[in-house]
């Protein structure tokens, strides 16, 4: 059974996740622009990035085209740790992770999973505060990247 069970919520991993599952909004900037904002707003806070992967760069070195697309890779160890202790799980979707991406009529994008969805995904029931506090900065941050 508890095979079973680790092979379904290895799978759940695997399916793309729903517009629901997301925190999306328009940037005012071109992809570059929007994740050097975050990553401005994020080290005025002293939350260092962790990693920046540039998915249109990787892509052009295969020889493919790709529209602007990147995503930053950082994490408070105050607030995931909590997560983590609750449930191991999380830690596959932390540390928290911004995409911003240009979509195929030129507009651009930035989005993260909510801290609800990761509060669901892991049956979280005792760190609402963490997770609230979570959300409060991902919204912060992000808007001070877009807009």
């Amino acid at each position: 059974m508890r095979l079973v069970i680790a092979m379904v919520m290895a799978l759940a991993l695997l399916l793309p996740a729903r517009a629901d599952e997301l925190a999306i909004r328009p940037s005012k900037h071109p992809v570059k622009e929007t994740l050097d904002r975050l990553t401005a707003a994020l080290k005025d806070k002293g939350i260092a990035p962790i990693a920046r992967v540039d998915h249109a760069a990787a892509a052009k070195a295969a020889g493919l085209e790709l529209k602007p697309a990147e995503v930053l890779l950082f994490g408070n160890p105050r607030l995931g740790t909590p997560l983590m202790q609750a449930n191991r799980h999380i830690a596959i979707d932390l540390p928290m992770k911004v995409l911003a991406w240009e979509d195929d009529a030129g507009k651009v994008w930035i989005a993260y999973t909510t801290p609800e969805t990761l509060k669901a995904r892991y049956r979280i029931d005792d760190k609402d505060d963490v997770l609230k506090t979570m959300a409060d900065a991902l919204e912060a941050f992000t808007s001070a990247a877009a807009n």
